[in-house]
């Protein structure tokens, strides 16, 4: 696995990453949903560059134009449900990438440790494209680790992956490290030290599916 901190070259991304910490610039929904969605449009930019481009012939009104484009069948997936606006930000730089979604959560027992749940994926076929699975907070690995085993099992093998969390604990990306194979890709904008006992980044930025759609029950 290689490991891309877009966060340790100043950008305009710090600034975005900034405003979805802070606890009072966090009150606003849509602000929080659009710094999201602006980081999605960023790590797009990114991984563009990384793609497979050849020459194309353009028809304009006057001539044509010689244009290098990327030749790669993306898809874009995303964990629900805080992956939504980063998954929307990317889908904007890759407007004919396919699209899959899968649904995975944390499972609390008696004891308060939890084990992860997976319970509906749709995919296409994804044999030979290149996956981009977006998920705002990478804390343990184990969702990001079961979502993508699942989407494997479900729609074939990609010939590369690109993993886009925004914030992740330290011990996650070692985690992935090493649990993923070479033909994968981290991308991250921040990597937190702390971990607490219930698997909380610190600092982190709290519940990113409650900042970004309101509290929910369970």
């Amino acid at each position: 696995m290689k490991l891309v901190n877009l966060g340790e070259t100043n950008s305009v991304l710090n600034s975005f990453v900034a405003q979805m910490r802070d606890k009072t610039v966090q009150k606003d929904s849509l602000r929080f949903r659009t710094n999201l969605n602006r980081l999605g449009e960023i790590f797009a930019y990114e991984i563009s560059k990384t793609l497979n481009y050849s020459v194309k012939e353009v028809r304009t009104p006057l001539g044509t134009a010689q244009v290098s484009t990327y030749d790669d069948q993306l898809v874009v997936s995303t964990i629900l449900r805080a992956g939504l606006p980063l998954h929307e930000g990317i889908l904007s730089y890759f407007e004919n990438a396919g699209n899959a979604f899968i649904a995975a959560y944390r499972k609390y027992d008696a004891a308060e440790k939890f084990h992860v749940n997976t319970e509906y994926c749709t995919t296409p076929e994804l044999t030979g494209k290149t996956l981009i699975i977006a998920d705002t907070m990478l804390a343990t690995g184990s969702s990001l680790l079961l979502a993508y085993e699942r989407l494997l099992n479900d729609g074939g093998d990609p010939a590369y992956t690109h993993f886009v969390c925004p914030i992740a604990s330290s011990y996650a990306v070692e985690v992935l490290s090493k649990s993923l194979p070479a033909n994968t890709t981290l991308w991250t904008a921040a990597i937190d030290e702390e971990l607490t006992s219930h698997s909380y980044i610190v600092p982190g930025l709290g519940d990113a599916g409650d900042l970004a759609y309101g509290e929910k029950l369970s």
